[in-house]
């Protein structure tokens, strides 16, 4: 699973998830910084992204988009210290 993360979350981050999540990346490194978020979800899809963000944002848009293509995962501040990276995806 590769990781977009979206402009919310530091691309500092990034080295930490490429051991667990290979070419994981965040916006900004990918040249998309201050894009608009269809801009962003048309990347993640493309190339085969996870998107990750700290906000609503991608949620609302996948209701206007559909699924399964990108795949997005909401990272909540609760999650970040009681989940950590390692089981993202089985965050609530």
């Amino acid at each position: 699973m590769k990781l977009l993360l979206d402009e919310n979350l530091s691309r500092r981050l990034v080295p930490f998830l490429l051991t667990a999540y290979p070419e994981s990346t965040q916006v900004v490194l990918v040249g998309l910084e201050a894009a608009e978020d269809a801009r962003v979800w048309d990347y993640a899809k493309a190339n085969d992204f996870v998107i990750v963000n700290q906000d609503a944002d991608f949620e609302e848009l996948s209701l206007v988009k559909g699924h399964p293509l990108p795949r997005v995962h909401g990272w909540r501040k609760a999650c970040a210290r009681s989940c950590g990276w390692q089981v993202l995806g089985t965050c609530r």
